[in-house]
């Protein structure tokens, strides 16, 4: 089967199996969450100073910081898309490596930075601080159950960077002027918001395929170990 098309169809797979789990919306937070961090981690390697993030119940949040105008700007704007599409990715590569409880720390150490320093709304304090204790049960109390769980992030992280993105390309189709990061962008530079917002959807998509393979390369390793 052509790649492209497995890709297409495990995301859209993803995308309804997901839905089907209890409770599986509150943690659609996390691909915002490292949208959101993704903001942050940029401004601050241009020197420039993050004032608070907020995460909100309907999966949406928003980054408030200082940046120069400029190149700086345009960096910042471009980085949440693509590093929620690299963390998801990231996620699929620890486990092709074992290294999944690698992945639910990073992960932890993301929310805590965020909780400690930046976020100060209510949901976003209460919806880090419990995913941070659930990555702690997982990892120390329930580790039986840790793989599983983190499978479910990883790809429901993989599949929210996809959507996240691909709504972005309706949004700058139908009301550019209100595309979030595409919009900004098309303020900042000559393109306009549909191509930013196009190019998004194409690096979540291409992250995403590679996420597949490191997925797939993994399980098919752990199947002929087990057979051997």
């Amino acid at each position: 089967m052509n790649k492209w098309l497995k890709t297409l169809l495990f995301l859209a797979g993803s995308a309804l199996l997901t839905r089907l789990i209890p409770f599986s919306s509150l943690f659609r937070n996390l691909d915002t969450m490292f949208h959101e961090f993704g903001h942050a981690l940029v401004t601050l390697l241009l020197s420039g100073s993050v004032l608070r993030i907020e995460l909100y119940a309907d999966h949406s949040g928003v980054t408030y910081s200082a940046i120069e105008a400029g190149g700086k700007a345009v960096l910042v704007s471009l980085a949440g898309y693509t590093l929620a599409s690299l963390f998801s990715l990231l996620l699929f590569y620890l486990y092709n490596k074992g290294r999944y409880r690698w992945g639910l720390l990073l992960a932890s150490g993301v929310a805590l930075v965020m909780l400690v320093l930046y976020v100060r709304g209510g949901f976003g304090m209460l919806w880090l601080g419990g995913f941070i204790l659930l990555n702690l049960v997982m990892l120390f109390v329930w580790p039986k159950a840790g793989k599983y769980y983190y499978l479910f992030l990883a790809f429901l992280t993989l599949e929210e960077s996809v959507m996240g993105s691909l709504f972005l390309v309706s949004a700058a189709a139908v009301t550019p002027g209100r595309a979030g990061d595409a919009a900004n962008l098309a303020r900042l530079t000559p393109l306009p918001a549909i191509v930013w917002a196009l190019l998004f959807f194409v690096f979540s998509l291409l992250c995403a395929k590679w996420a597949l393979g490191f997925f797939f390369k993994g399980e098919r390793s752990r199947r002929s170990t087990a057979s051997y």
